[in-house]
């Protein structure tokens, strides 16, 4: 592999990353232009194994939208809708959420996950009690609620600062936040593709004011649209950057575009490969965040299989319920339980490790999975 890395044109790339020196934006570039996939997936499991060994994460988790009314227009969402009343349209009550955590009472699940639309009519304190209504129900769970994007949303809407908000919702339980929303930090793209949702600056401000207040983070990257390869380079370092002033940030995660259902529909989605190419530079670029996820609703079972050689080493979790990547043409299932996420693991040569939230062991690869 080392006269394959040579060929690739990877020969001081990889003299930087044994030397332990911090890859360059234009080292970066080389890499998504280098047309050999297997020899840079060689260097990020490297840099993949040096970390976790054969460790792959996993957690036990139920990922919950509440509302997909949204004053957004992103022109890649196949899951918002812009009024309420419009077609396929919808808000649960706080008690039909509540309810998605009641009938699950005899799952060990240890996260809820919850990512909305930005609904311009719901009060804030339907956040609030939706959150107070998790803990009432389930104490010792992780609620990790709220993008970047929504924070900032509450805060215009109801005329508060974007740490004001994040203080309220800390109090009501709120632990952790997100990384959705991130989409690419160009403006250049931004512009064109979410130009009504807060900018990229306020996006890693907000990440900022988390960590300051004790809860981690994560950072997502959307591609396979309309970004080129320097800008996917320049959200990894700006991401990279974050993590060396804070520290806070636990996990990126690269999300492929999904063309089907919405106004970017004419273009492709990313190939396996591409996907691989991306989740292998993260890896290398992203000294300094802990780990690489390879979501495996976004990517296919199969892909992110792949990933766990290609530096990914956490394949998110159970989900149970998930719509937007399903609205806009994702055929992977809803839900996996933990047995069949364990078996995948292994079957691609890894240990499955189940974590909690903020990656504490809770079931190690020596035991058998809960059935879910």
């Amino acid at each position: 592999m080392l006269d394959r890395v040579e060929r690739a044109g990877l020969r001081e790339i990889a003299a930087k990353v044994d030397a332990g020196e911090r890859l360059s934006f234009d080292d970066g570039v080389r890499l998504f232009a280098c047309r050999d996939a297997l020899a840079l997936g060689w260097l990020a499991n490297r840099e993949r194994e040096r970390r976790h060994g054969t460790r792959t994460y996993y957690n036990f988790n139920i990922r919950l939208e509440a509302t997909n009314v949204c004053v957004a227009n992103c022109l890649f969402c196949s899951f918002a809708r812009l009024r309420p009343g419009d077609p396929g349209s919808y808000t649960m009550s706080l008690e039909q959420a509540w309810d998605k955590l009641r009938q699950r009472a005899g799952q060990p699940l240890t996260e809820v996950h919850v990512v909305n639309g930005l609904h311009p009519d719901l009060p804030f304190d339907y956040y609030m009690e939706l959150l107070r209504g998790f803990k009432r129900l389930r104490p010792d769970v992780h609620l990790k609620c709220f993008t970047a994007v929504e924070i900032a949303f509450f805060a215009d809407l109801y005329g508060k600062t974007d740490a004001q908000v994040l203080g309220e919702l800390q109090s009501a339980g709120l632990d952790s936040l997100p990384g959705g929303g991130a989409e690419i930090f160009a403006e250049r793209v931004r512009r064109k593709i979410c130009a009504d949702k807060c900018g990229a600056d306020r996006y890693l401000a907000i990440h900022r004011l988390a960590h300051g207040l004790g809860m981690r983070s994560n950072v997502t990257m959307l591609y396979g649209h309309i970004e080129t390869s320097e800008e996917r380079i320049d959200h990894m370092l700006r991401t990279r950057a974050l993590q060396d002033e804070t520290g806070g940030l636990q996990a990126f995660i690269p999300l492929a575009f999904h063309p089907d259902n919405n106004q970017m529909r004419k273009l492709p989605a990313p190939s396996a490969v591409e996907t691989l190419r991306v989740l292998a530079v993260s890896r290398l670029m992203l000294d300094n965040v802990p780990h690489i996820k390879a979501f495996w609703i976004a990517t296919g079972v199969e892909t992110a299989q792949l990933a766990l050689w290609f530096g990914a080493d956490d394949l998110d979790g159970t989900v149970q319920e998930e719509r937007i990547y399903h609205m806009a043409g994702s055929p992977t299932p809803e839900a996996m339980s933990t047995r069949e996420i364990r078996r995948l693991i292994r079957a691609a040569g890894r240990d499955p490790f189940e974590r909690d939230t903020l990656y504490n062991i809770v079931v190690g690869p020596e035991a058998d999975a809960v059935a879910s």
